[in-house]
């Protein structure tokens, strides 16, 4: 019935799954993973909403989530590009995405995403930004002997043929964007190089 260890690896991405999993609402019914990679997180949303959808536009990523999940009929996977899928709007209690949004216009796929959420659903973005301040570089520097400390003894792995990118906004534009995109956002900096964007859609909006 699919993979039997929900983690079997660890890495900085892997490291936000626990926060991710507390912010799904109770009672979620259909959830989506953006930029879903191998699945793991997925996986680990079935536990939690009623069917799962994960989407990447990786075939590779795509099918190793197929053989992670096989035999379970509440996890679903599509392959292609996230801003021009067809997807029901405002048709999911939960929508998550990590490290995903900086492959894509960062403005357009917040709005697909708010777009897709049904009012009272959660948002849940973890993403990369690059160090452009003075903070930010500070911020690198402090933290660098952390990073490499908790990578060595958590063994941090990545699974192979994950797509990698540079993030082209700095952090101070992400936070502009999603404030004014999402408003109520909640921004948060993180240590191991991640910020995070939840965000609860007002009921009675589109």
């Amino acid at each position: 019935m699919g993979q039997p260890d929900p983690k079997p690896y660890w890495n900085t991405n892997v490291a936000r799954h626990p926060g991710i999993l507390r912010a799904v609402p109770a009672a979620c019914r259909k959830a989506l993973d953006v930029g879903c990679g191998d699945g793991l997180l997925a996986w680990k949303l079935a536990g939690r909403a009623q069917h799962v959808l994960g989407v990447d536009k990786s075939p590779q990523m795509i099918a190793a989530a197929r053989e992670r999940a096989a035999g379970r009929s509440d996890l679903a996977f599509a392959t292609g590009d996230f801003l021009a899928l067809d997807l029901p709007a405002a048709d999911y209690d939960f929508i998550c995405s990590v490290s995903a949004i900086h492959h894509m216009d960062f403005e357009s796929a917040l709005v697909r995403m708010r777009e897709l959420l049904r009012p009272g659903g959660v948002l849940v973005v973890v993403g990369l930004a690059r160090e452009e301040s003075a903070a930010d570089w500070a911020t690198l520097v402090a933290a660098a002997p952390l990073v490499r400390t908790v990578k060595v003894l958590r063994r941090a792995s990545e699974p192979e043929g994950m797509p990698m990118a540079d993030p082209p906004l700095s952090y101070a534009e992400v936070r502009s964007a999603a404030r004014r995109l999402l408003p109520g956002v909640r921004y948060r900096r993180h240590v191991l190089r991640r910020y995070s964007l939840t965000w609860t859609k007002p009921a009675g909006s589109r």
